[in-house]
């Protein structure tokens, strides 16, 4: 995924009501940054460390800019929850993860019942629906998810669970945005009941993967798979 406008650089002075960040640009000027992560951001947040912003493309928007990434330990950490959604797309349309691969048609946010998947996958062979996590949080040599109690993500562990009960495919995709760490695993310690709905999605069948991304001020492309490890639960 590039980016389609040049980064706009600067320091991260403060994060505060969730969605906003004060942030000190090069110029000297503090603007209000859009912070699309509603969770802690627990390993990817240092008063003083460098970020880089988009601009908004909607002239109308409160704040103009959108905080895409901040530097922790000389390495990029990416913190745009949506672009995790925009990677996973050109990743099934490109056939770049291993395992889901060979799809002619991959749509976004499409409806089954009464919820709705980041992506759905298809060729003549098999339907297969996707929801996709982004993953930030370091500990030690892992990355984990998530980083605050989600009951929203364990309503989408059970619909795929239904899913993969109807027959059809179900992938539960977590994409890490930092290249610090080596394996992945789940934060039981912070929500043990999405640990234990994903550890029930897993016995039912519904599959998961793990990509990791380096982030650049450039781009976010993806540069492997990380093991999950399942022991960690």
């Amino acid at each position: 995924m590039k980016f389609e406008k040049p980064l706009i650089k600067g320091k991260l002075i403060k994060r505060y009501k969730r969605f906003l960040a004060d942030i000190e640009l090069e110029n000297g000027d503090v603007i209000i940054a859009h912070c699309t992560n509603s969770g802690t951001m627990k390993s990817c947040l240092e008063t003083g460390a460098e970020v880089y912003l988009s601009p908004a493309d909607n002239p109308n928007r409160k704040t103009k800019f959108t905080w895409e990434m901040i530097k922790i330990n000389n390495k990029w950490v990416g913190v745009n929850t949506s672009n995790p959604n925009k990677i996973a797309y050109n990743a099934l349309k490109n056939g770049t993860i291993e395992g889901l691969t060979g799809f002619n048609e991959v749509t976004r946010e499409v409806k089954w019942g009464n919820s709705r998947f980041d992506l759905m996958a298809r060729n003549k062979h098999e339907t297969c629906f996707v929801e996709v996590k982004n993953v930030s949080m370091k500990d030690g040599e892992y990355a984990k998810f998530p980083d605050a109690v989600t009951s929203r993500g364990r309503k989408h562990l059970t619909t795929l669970i239904e899913v993969k009960q109807q027959g059809l495919r179900a992938v539960m995709l977590y994409v890490v945005q930092r290249t610090d760490v080596e394996k992945f695993t789940i934060a039981g310690e912070i929500d043990p009941d999405y640990a234990n709905t994903l550890q029930k999605a897993i016995v039912s069948g519904v599959e998961v993967f793990v990509v990791q991304t380096e982030v650049l001020p450039e781009s976010i492309e993806i540069i492997g798979q990380l093991p999950f490890v399942l022991h960690q639960l």
